[in-house]
């Protein structure tokens, strides 16, 4: 019997089942409703003006809503993440709102997070929190150890242009979906209180939904991780950073608190 931290170490992605008590999912699932009733500026509707359902993300709101910062730091993720990372500690990278309503057909394509991001290392984690029941249709999919391979060429979802890394600078994706088979493909039918954690170089996807799926996703980052500033606008941005914190510093900054240890 393996331990969640060889899991992930070994394949980049783990399932844990009920880490998250009903208070505090039904916390998050006002946090998330009043972020859909609110959006803020860096919103964004990620699916076709023709597709019969609705897909919208949210970025960086854990500073103005009360429920998702009381989750972050109430929830055991932070002491969980830091282990899964083997990191003596694990800091907020950022919170990352997603929710598709029934009958959305755009899917999540095939992507690995961390280039789209500005940061260097290798010790950090992602957590992809439903509130509602997940069916293994529309569950966030993983090919397993992708995490421990190369950096891919990062590109725009809707008309998969490469806006960040230069054309040619990084290796296009492999066509996952020409042959699943060729691929161990991981993913797992979730209930509210099952987290899946994943690391940021793991290539996933999603697919349409079959029912609402609202999603809470929260980063974190480990002892490794420094600042990686672009020529280009990262996914999320950080406006005014790389004035404040130099290349190769370690994330030491208001944005990105330290929630574990706690003190």
């Amino acid at each position: 019997m393996t331990t969640p931290a060889e899991d992930f170490a070994r394949d980049g992605a783990v399932c844990l089942r009920g880490v998250i008590p009903p208070d505090l999912i039904a916390l998050l699932r006002e946090g998330i409703d009043a972020n859909l009733a609110e959006p803020s500026p860096r919103a964004k509707v990620a699916s076709r003006p023709d597709d019969p359902g609705y897909f919208v993300e949210d970025f960086c709101n854990w500073r103005d809503n009360d429920a998702y910062r009381r989750f972050i730091f109430e929830s055991r993720l932070g002491e969980i993440a830091a282990d899964l990372m083997g990191s003596n500690s694990a800091r907020l990278y950022h919170d990352h709102m997603l929710t598709k309503l029934p009958g959305t057909r755009q899917p999540t394509p095939w992507h690995q997070d961390q280039p789209y991001y500005n940061i260097d290392g290798r010790q950090n984690c992602s957590f992809w929190i439903p509130v509602d029941p997940v069916s293994e249709a529309s569950t966030l999919q993983f090919v397993a150890g992708s995490h421990l391979g190369p950096w891919l060429m990062p590109r725009s979802f809707m008309d998969d242009q490469a806006r960040w890394f230069p054309e040619g600078s990084l290796a296009d994706l492999p066509d996952i979906e020409a042959d699943r088979s060729a691929w161990r493909i991981l993913g797992w039918p979730l209930q509210p209180g099952d987290v899946v954690c994943f690391h940021m170089l793991t290539l996933h996807y999603s697919a349409g939904a079959d029912a609402r799926r609202r999603v809470f996703s929260v980063r974190f980052l480990g002892d490794d991780i420094t600042h990686a500033p672009r020529a280009w606008t990262t996914s999320p941005d950080f406006p005014g950073l790389e004035a404040e914190l130099p290349p190769g510093a370690p994330m030491d900054h208001p944005l990105f608190p330290i929630v574990w240890p706690q003190g």
